[in-house]
């Protein structure tokens, strides 16, 4: 029998996987849940990966083996890209509660972020330089049931910054 302080010991591996049971959403299912709509897609190529974090700095874009394994909040629903019409996704939430979301178009479907070629976005479409922006500006909140939000995506527009594309 494992007691908590071995529990702490083992090692949840990180994969593409962690997250995705706690974050799929179910057709007619009601509670919390973040219902996004994708905008500004740069093309309709490879995998949009849709993640839920705490809304604490130190959490948010962390490990989802070590989230997991600490009982954060993490979910994670993947799925490829339509070749026409609106894209949106669903992402469960534990419960009401203020999250951080992430989005990224991950063009070449490798379950890897590349700087000059995938995509990101998150809530409130904060500026985005070089660096992760602070969890409270990819932060949003859900109540009981699920909440409708936009996410715009941004990609390298050299000299160190990401942006919507021009349209």
């Amino acid at each position: 029998m494992l007691i908590p302080a071995m529990l702490a010991a083992v090692a949840i591996h990180s994969s593409p996987e962690l997250g995705k049971a706690a974050g799929q959403c179910r057709p007619g299912e009601n509670g919390s849940a973040f219902l996004v709509d994708v905008e500004g897609l740069k093309d309709r190529k490879g995998l949009l990966k849709l993640e839920l974090y705490p809304s604490n700095d130190k959490d948010f874009l962390a490990d989802d083996n070590v989230l997991i394994a600490a009982g954060k909040a993490f979910a994670r629903v993947e799925t490829g890209i339509p070749p026409s019409g609106p894209v949106s996704m669903c992402i469960r939430a534990p419960g009401p509660g203020t999250y951080a979301l992430s989005l990224m178009q991950d063009r070449n479907s490798n379950h890897r972020f590349s700087l000059s070629a995938d995509g990101v976005g998150f809530p409130g479409n904060p500026r985005l330089g070089l660096s992760k922006p602070p969890a409270a500006a990819a932060s949003t909140h859900v109540g009981d049931h699920p909440a409708r939000l936009p996410i715009r995506m941004n990609y390298w527009k050299g000299l160190f910054s990401f942006g919507p594309l021009e349209r």
